[in-house]
């Protein structure tokens, strides 16, 4: 899109999920920042001003000069992006989220919303429990498997399946009609990595958040990790 850049970029420990961090950082002002009240559903907010948070697990907005976010402690955060018509998402996308297809219904969204091609989609996957770590039910692969078909995205392990997370969304994205060459994935597993990343399990119970956020801007253009 003529005129427009992009912030992008997945937190660390150093900032996590902290508004007033992030707003001290990327120079945005706090009322304009957007993170949705996630609950690990299959909702997608289509943001077109100003509001109060509501339960979503999904934003994507062609609104300039509002941050929007995920905030995760295992969970993939995931940034899209379409620079020919000017729209951005984040999607939180944990076991319950990946098995209802909330990154599919995201795109889907951008698709049917703002007449994104799935071609154009640029798609960022950030560090999150990678399958050396994950250890689930098969109740969880049954569940993930029905949304997403056949692929390498679990092994089964000394009796225990193991899943990933950003592999199965990954396999959803391309699904929809994005492309491999518009695809990155961090090699970073947040259960591996504690001093970096907050981990759940890792953790044994609650925990801080890190996230992926993204915005629309008038001048500079961003992506990395902080």
């Amino acid at each position: 899109m003529h005129g427009c850049g992009l912030n992008a970029f997945f937190t660390t420990k150093r900032l996590g999920g902290d508004v007033k961090g992030i707003s001290a950082y990327t120079g945005i002002d706090i009322s304009n920042i957007y993170l949705p009240i996630q609950r690990h559903t299959d909702k997608v907010i289509v943001l077109w001003d100003r509001e109060e948070p509501r339960i979503a697990d999904a934003v994507i907005t062609r609104m300039k000069d509002i941050l929007i976010g995920v905030v995760v402690a295992d969970c993939v955060p995931v940034l899209l992006y379409d620079p020919d018509k000017g729209v951005v998402g984040a999607v939180h996308a944990g076991w319950r989220g990946t098995a209802s297809g909330i990154l599919k219904k995201a795109i889907d969204a951008m698709v049917d919303t703002f007449y994104s091609d799935t071609h154009d989609i640029r798609v960022a996957f950030g560090p999150s429990i990678r399958w050396c770590c994950y250890h689930v039910g098969y109740e969880v692969i049954d569940a993930v498997s029905k949304a997403t078909g056949d692929g390498d995205y679990y092994i089964k392990r000394d009796g225990a399946y193991c899943l990933d997370l950003q592999t199965t969304n990954r396999y959803q994205a391309v699904s929809t009609g994005i492309l491999e060459e518009n695809i990155w994935l961090s090699t970073e597993c947040t259960y591996c990595y504690p001093d970096r990343f907050y981990s759940y399990r890792y953790s044994k119970g609650p925990t801080g958040r890190q996230g992926g956020f993204t915005c629309l801007r008038a001048a500079h253009r961003q992506v990395g990790m902080i």
